[in-house]
C-alpha cells in the first residue's frame, strides 16, 4: 500500500483528499503547516507527497527545494496560482506535476496514480545505452561516464521515453502521453520546465545540448550517436 503525505493548510479539503485516496487503497497521512510536512517526510518517508504551496511555516515551494535536495519522491503540487510562470517555477523546482484549484478530488486520485505508475517502469530489467549515457531501468540509475545522474521519476521517464527512440521528434503532447498514460489539455507546456531540469543534469553545457535537441515549434529529440 502507497504512502501518500499531504501538505495542506485548508483542514476541510486535507479531509475530503484523505477520504478519497483512502478509498481508493492509499495509506494517508497529513500536515496543516510546511515546517510540521516537512518533518513528516523525513519521519515517514512517503511514496508520494501532495504539496499546497502557499503554506503557513514553510512555502510550498522551498519544500520542494528541501525534498530535492536528497530525494526522487513524486511531488504533485496544489496552487491556487494560476499564472504559468508561477506553476512552471514549481516544476524547476523538482514537483512532478500541478492541479490548480479548485479541482475534483477524484481529478486528484488520477493524477496520484499516474505518478505512482511512472515508477512502475523500473520493474524492467532492460538497460539502455545512448551515446556515453547508462540507463538502467532496474535500478532507476542514469550514468554518464561512470558517474551517476539523479532524477525525479518524472524526468527519468521522460528521458527513458526519448533514449528509447533516439532521433525520434516527440511533440510535448506525446511526451505527455508517453510518461502519464493519458494527455492532460493544457498541461503540454510543464515538459517544457522538466526538459530544462533534464538538461541542467544531462549536459556539460545546457544552453549548447548535445543529447536533447529541441526542435522549434514541434518538440524535442533524444540526438543518434
Amino acid at each position: 500500500m502507497a504512502k501518500i503525505l499531504i501538505i495542506e493548510d485548508e483542514a476541510e479539503l486535507v479531509k475530503v483528499l484523505r477520504s478519497y485516496l483512502e478509498k481508493a487503497g492509499f495509506d494517508v497521512i497529513t500536515a496543516l503547516r510546511g515546517d510540521s510536512g516537512l518533518e513528516l517526510w523525513k519521519r515517514e518517508k512517503p511514496d508520494l507527497v501532495i504539496l499546497d504551496l502557499n503554506l503557513p511555516g514553510i512555502d510550498g515551494l522551498d519544500i520542494a527545494r528541501e525534498i530535492r535536495k536528497t530525494s526522487i519522491t513524486p511531488i504533485l503540487m496544489l496552487t491556487a496560482r494560476v499564472e504559468e510562470a508561477d506553476q512552471l517555477v514549481g516544476l524547476e523546482m523538482g514537483a512532478d506535476d500541478y492541479i490548480t484549484k479548485p479541482f475534483s478530488p477524484r481529478l486528484v486520485v488520477a493524477r496520484v496514480r499516474a505518478l505512482l505508475r511512472r515508477i512502475a517502469i523500473s520493474q524492467s530489467s532492460e538497460v539502455l545505452h545512448v551515446q556515453d549515457i547508462e540507463i538502467d531501468l532496474t535500478a532507476h540509475r542514469v550514468t554518464r561516464h561512470g558517474d551517476q545522474l539523479d532524477f525525479t521519476p518524472t524526468e527519468f521517464n521522460l528521458l527513458v521515453a526519448m533514449a528509447n527512440q533516439p532521433g525520434r521528434v516527440f511533440t510535448r503532447l506525446q511526451l505527455l502521453e508517453s510518461t502519464q498514460g493519458i494527455a492532460y489539455e493544457g498541461y503540454e507546456r510543464t515538459i517544457d520546465a522538466h526538459i530544462k531540469n533534464i538538461r541542467a543534469k544531462l549536459e556539460t553545457d545546457p544552453k549548447k545540448p548535445q543529447y536533447i535537441e529541441t526542435v522549434f515549434g514541434v518538440g524535442y529529440r533524444f540526438v543518434k550517436d
